[in-house]
């Protein structure tokens, strides 16, 4: 690079300063400096002063090296040793950058940070350099150009920076807080207030940001909230420097006299693990800087202004003859730093010189240095001859000289015409997925190419090619893409769309119309969405488990019963299984077949949904069989064991499920074994035969019960392994048959794509009369034949296609325990006579209840949905109408369809799993009156998990017998929450941010206060909620909950589980209490509760005017109540007190709601006043309000 000249600022330097450059007037200069040194009239140096080339280095002891002059006469106030190249960078006090390369000091480069203030701090990045002056932090290339240049504030006075990692960076200064930017944003992302102002140095370790002050302290703050920890008050005037080693913490300043300021010789050192000083270090120099130089020992360097420096130990004495001397041309050293090596040393002087100090001739700045870029040469001054008979010789390394005359490379217009790239066509995800607002579209990025960057197609060749090219981009086109166009759209995998106010503003209600509940899909582990549909719809089996309750804490069995319980009362909102898949988490046997899936496996689709649906449902059945089998029931819940399902030893699982098998196995000895066992559901076994052949289902059914197989087995006869004859015949049906598909492989699906078409050929023939196999029914004549002219009403030929499983099939044992089985129609009991009548004689009709399907989509990984026929008593609770309907079950979509979808399997992309076949008047046989199993004693007082809990803990008085509450009563409730996993969002491409996955809320605390009587505002539940999940975050400033508290080795307070807790809640729901809190639909949500809305008082939406903001608790407790709440920490008996209080104040106010107007005056009031105070509450004076401190005072009496 060219550096015939420097900054022509330097001349407003007064000429005192450049004096003592003159070598005859100045006798301290160094003469070696001057050599080969020539002055312009102004006597500003022209370039660099290197120091003789001869100089001995003694090694392993610091010796000056080189010296040379960054500006003549400006004073140096900042050196730097670059950590990823070998340089070194000096700032000086006209804002003028100038960086040397190498231990000879060769000046890379020299530019102009600033116009007017001095550089005080720099920090060397990967690509660049950091550079921090009064109010301006500049991130400029090595080079000299600028990458960023951020301005602060103009009042702001920074001293001080630190980059605490890659992309975050402190500043500091004289005011009374630290800014915290990022450098990937080039914005402020936190101001942090600090009490002590004048923030002039600071470090970093792994346990501690250090922060030196003007006023002599140094404060050790926590890393993450930048919180005070530790104070050290190091000298009584000012702090000079210091620097932290390993346990150790040294620092040097000033001491306040009586004249003023003196340098104090002492070094004040500190002990980080003990946080106190250790025995202060008496040096013989005045310390002005100092640095660990770790090598083999931890030493200290000790530098002074005037040029002496002393090396000694931070625990032991200063030796005088470890002092060696600076030679600086100034009077003053004005900066020092140490290379990352410790082969180094910077001193800068205040006339301009830096000195450069190592103890190795041949030093290196860094352990491990990148390689550095150097300026290329200029080719001008020297052209190469030119070789005309070569055609590929570059003509530009000749310079044309300027003309006005015509070139010969100016072709006419005539002959030439511009064209222009064709650009390529868009993505078709992206155009499927736009959303116009205006004439601007926004897409989510599908991430197929790299962000910003298009390739472009060179040859035609290659755009013809391209795979792109062959997607249109027609709009109407989108839906025929080859992965969608098959998939309709109410099978697609359904997602909640989430906001600023998460699930409030989501319109469930557009998919789903019905008075019947979908489930939410977002909880991990909720693919068995549509199984828990399809039991729930089976009347006695949810008779059945909303019975059970039992003494276990996770039992599948109780939480079912629990969810169908919010299926009952739901009126077409969505639920949630939070707790019944919680509670399956904890299951071993669940693990242990792969049944719980991690997130990512979950989100991706890379499970098999078929496989896993299909072995979760063999799991449910034989656990809810297991669970139901437990007879003995404590106290607290006895009402279960009334129930008219509990009168034999086997559980009614396996009444409706259980078929009972003989199992036969014959050697070829002849040797015979007969055992006997049950099953619960039935795998289907298909023929290896691919001719082509009909084959109806009830023939495969009846191959699959009846199961004949040769296999390998134990004799007892031969005593050794012989091939046997392994056979399965059936001594009982079920009321209910269950059947996994198994269609896992092409294989099978091939199977039923040639059954489905040899039906669809015979239901032709059977319409339509002999048809040539070469003949094809035109579209007119299939729509004579479903005419109502015609002689019967025909299936349209769409109802037809992918057929291949019937409505309903016939079963009968045999005498000889034979099974026969066959496809049943409508026609057939015409003919053979109603089913009930067939019953007698052994004979059974089944019905298809519903059927489960694997939905095959490359681009959403797939989903599970259900095809449910929905029974007359559930249409006439929700509906009050007596019909039947089938209806689609996809996760919160709910949809009427036709009876022909549910068994219509198109094996491209609906591929069928399980199968659910029912007795005809199966609900006859079964009892089907639901008594709540959950009785007031769940109320009483019950003993804590918390071993150390003791009484002087106990925050609520249980409920007495004359205390239960009663339909109408009040109750005051608050829950606090934890965080199991974060949440999970992108940025769209517009800039807003959308929420894929929310954060996974598990309840820790619940508290309900009395609402009324003697005891009004004492709480009477205040449970911990112990989990055994792992928990992310504690939100401790929002929830007072801290680590420990949900432990049960440890906790102190009143530990339960949350079952327990919820049985206490589900009763005073079901006796008909009305809750008062603020906030509830979010706790209940949480807690998974289903609550009448006429069971609620929000003071959310009491004190809420349509279209305006929702106000905070503490904001309506301060504005009506004259009450300071939640002031560190959030306590939920305080705030379902507070809520309590604000509904009675509601009454008041509104006179029991018959005042509207009134009221609505008052809202005005509130949200002006709001606007006011920028709806913050202002900061109390004393510590608490008194009338928050007298009401609870019976409770500490406890």
């Amino acid at each position: 690079m060219n550096f015939e000249g420097l900054d022509p600022g330097l001349a407003e330097y007064a000429p005192a300063m450049h004096s003592a450059l003159d070598p005859v007037l100045d006798a301290h200069l160094n003469p070696s400096l001057l050599q080969n040194v020539e002055l312009d009239p102004e006597g500003v140096a022209l370039e660099a002063l290197p120091v003789q080339e001869s100089v001995h280095i003694m090694e392993g002891v610091y010796s000056e090296l080189h010296s040379v002059v960054a500006e003549v006469g400006v004073p140096v106030t900042v050196s730097h040793f670059d950590l990823h190249e070998e340089m070194l960078w000096v700032g000086s006090h006209g804002g003028h950058a100038t960086s040397f390369f190498g231990p000879t000091l060769e000046r890379y480069s020299s530019f102009q940070v600033n116009s007017s203030d001095d550089i005080r701090q720099i920090q060397s990045l990967e690509n660049g350099i950091l550079f921090l002056t009064k109010n301006n932090l500049k991130y400029m290339a090595r080079g000299g150009l600028i990458i960023f240049d951020y301005l602060l504030d103009e009042s702001e006075d920074m001293h001080s920076l630190l980059l605490t990692d890659s992309s975050m960076l402190l500043v500091g200064g004289l005011q009374n807080h630290i800014l915290e930017i990022d450098l990937n944003t080039v914005q402020e992302t936190q101001k942090y207030a600090v009490e002590t102002p004048g923030v002039a140095i600071m470090r970093q370790t792994n346990r501690f940001f250090f922060c030196g002050h003007t006023s002599g302290k140094i404060s050790l703050r926590d890393l993450r909230t930048f919180k005070v920890e530790h104070e050290f008050d190091a000298f009584s005037g000012s702090l000079s420097d210091f620097d932290v080693h390993g346990n150790l913490l040294a620092s040097c300043g000033f001491s306040s006299r009586l004249t003023g300021l003196a340098c104090d010789r002492f070094l004040k050192v500190y002990d980080l693990r003990m946080m106190r000083a250790i025995t202060p270090l008496q040096v013989h120099v005045d310390p002005a800087f100092l640095r660990f130089i770790p090598t083999y020992t931890s030493r200290l360097a000790i530098i002074s202004q005037s040029g002496q420096c002393q090396f000694c130990e931070p625990t032991g004495l200063a030796n005088p003859a470890d002092i060696f001397h600076v030679n600086p041309v100034g009077p003053l050293l004005m900066t020092f730093d140490v290379s990352a090596s410790k082969q180094a040393l910077a001193f800068g002087d205040s006339e301009g010189c830096v000195h450069l100090w190592t103890d190795s001739p041949e030093p290196s700045f860094n352990p491990y240095s990148r390689e550095t870029e150097f300026a290329l040469p200029c080719l001008v001054d020297s052209l190469p001859p030119l070789d005309w008979s070569q055609d590929l010789l570059p003509l530009s390394l000749i310079p044309v000289p300027l003309t006005t005359d015509t070139l010969l490379s100016d072709w006419p217009a005539a002959n030439s015409a511009p064209a222009p790239r064709r650009a390529p066509p868009v993505d078709a995800e992206i155009l499927r997925t736009m959303k116009k607002v205006g004439f601007i579209g926004y897409a989510p990025n599908p991430r197929t190419r790299l962000r910003n960057q298009i390739p472009y197609r060179l040859k035609e060749s290659d755009s013809e090619s391209d795979s792109f090219s062959k997607v249109t981009e027609s709009p109407i086109g989108r839906e025929e893409e080859p992965h969608l166009h098959m998939v309709s759209k109410k099978y697609r995998k359904v997602t909640i769309k989430y906001s600023k106010l998460g699930l409030e503003d989501f319109d469930f209600k557009h998919y789903n119309k019905t008075l019947f509940a979908g489930l939410e899909p977002h909880i991990p582990n909720a693919y068995c969405n549509c199984m828990i549909q399809v039991l729930y719809f089976l009347e006695p089996v949810r008779c059945l488990i909303q019975n059970h309750l039992c003494q276990k804490e996770f039992c599948l069995a109780c939480e079912l019963g629990f969810l169908f319980h919010m299926l009952d009362l739901s009126r077409g909102d969505p639920c949630q299984g939070s707790n019944f898949l919680r509670a399956f988490r904890t299951i071993p046997e669940a693990s242990a077949l792969g049944l719980i899936l991690a997130d990512s496996d979950e989100a991706s689709g890379k499970g098999n949904l078929a496989r896993l649906i299909q072995r979760w449902n063999r799991f449910i059945l034989t656990q809810l069989h297991q669970d139901m089998q437990e007879l003995e029931v404590p106290q607290a819940y006895r009402g279960a064991a009334s129930s008219s399902f509990c009168s034999s030893g086997d559980s009614v699982i396996g009444q409706l499920f259980s078929c009972e098998m003989e199992n036969c196995s014959l050697c070829r000895c002849g040797s015979e074994t007969v055992r006997a066992s049950s099953t619960l559901l039935f795998t289907l076994s298909y023929p290896e035969d691919k001719t082509g052949k009909n084959c109806d289902f009830a023939q495969v059914l009846k191959r699959s019960i009846c199961l004949e197989q040769n296999t390998q087995a134990w004799c007892d006869n031969c005593e050794k392994y012989q091939p046997t004859i392994q056979t399965r015949n059936i001594r009982h049906l079920p009321d209910i048959l269950v059947i996994n598909c198994e269609v896992n492989s092409l294989k099978e699906a091939d199977f039923w794509r040639m059954q489905a078409d040899v039906a669809f050929k015979m239901a032709i023939k059977k319409h339509s009369g002999e048809i040539s196999k070469n003949t094809e029914l035109a579209l007119a004549d299939w729509k004579e034949l479903g005419s109502p002219e015609g002689m019967l009403r025909c299936p349209s030929i769409e109802e037809l296609k992918n057929v291949w499983l019937p409505f309903s099939i016939r079963m009968k044992l045999t005498k000889n325990k034979g099974l026969d089985v066959c496809n049943w129609t409508d026609g057939d009991e015409m003919q053979w006579g109603p089913a009930r009548a067939e019953e007698e004689h052994g004979v059974y009709v089944y019905d298809l209840m519903a059927t489960v399907v694997h939905i095959l989509d490359s681009r959403t990984g797939g989903s599970l949905v259900a095809h449910i026929k929905v029974g007359e008593t559930y249409h006439q609770r929700k509906e009050g109408v007596t019909h039947q309907q089938w209806y689609l079950f996809n996760d919160f979509l709910i949809e009427p369809i036709d009876k022909h979808e549910a068994v219509q399997f198109d094996m491209n992309w609906k591929v069928p799993a399980i199968l659910y076949y029912t007795k005809r008047n199966l609900n006859s046989k079964y009892s089907l009156n639901i008594k709540n199993p959950i009785e007031a004693s769940v109320l009483m007082a019950e003993a804590s998990l918390a071993r150390k809990q003791r009484k002087t803990h106990t925050t609520f008085i249980p409920l007495m017998l004359n205390e239960m509450p009663q339909a109408g009563d009040l109750v005051g409730l608050d829950a606090e929450f934890v965080t199991l996993n974060e949440e999970e969002a992108e940025l769209r491409s517009d800039g807003t941010k959308s929420t894929i996955k929310p954060s996974q809320m598990s309840v820790a605390r619940i508290t309900c206060v009395r609402g009324q009587g003697p005891n009004e505002g004492i709480p009477f539940i205040d449970d911990y909620i112990s989990t055994q999940e792992q928990v992310v975050d504690y939100l401790t400033q929002y929830s007072g909950i801290k680590p420990g508290d949900l432990d049960a080795k440890i906790s102190s307070k009143h530990l339960t589980t949350l079952k327990s807790t919820y049985l206490k809640l589900r009763f005073l729901i079901d006796i008909g209490v009305k809750f008062v809190g603020h906030g509830l639909q979010k706790d209940f949500r949480v807690i998974n509760l289903m609550v009448p809305k006429d069971q609620v008082l929000d003071t959310v939406y009491l004190f809420h005017m349509p279209r305006k903001r929702m106000i905070s608790l503490r904001f309506l407790a301060w504005y009506f109540l004259d009450l300071k709440i939640q002031g560190e920490t959030h306590d939920s008996i305080e705030d379902a007190r507070t809520a309590l209080q604000l509904y009675q104040k509601y009454l008041e106010l509104s006179k029991n709601g018959t005042e509207p107007e009134s009221f609505h005056k008052v809202l005005k009031g509130l949200y002006e006043k709001g606007r006011k105070m920028d709806w913050k509450v202002p900061e109390p004076e004393g510590q608490t309000s008194p009338k928050n401190a007298a009401v609870f005072s019976s409770v500490l009496a406890l």
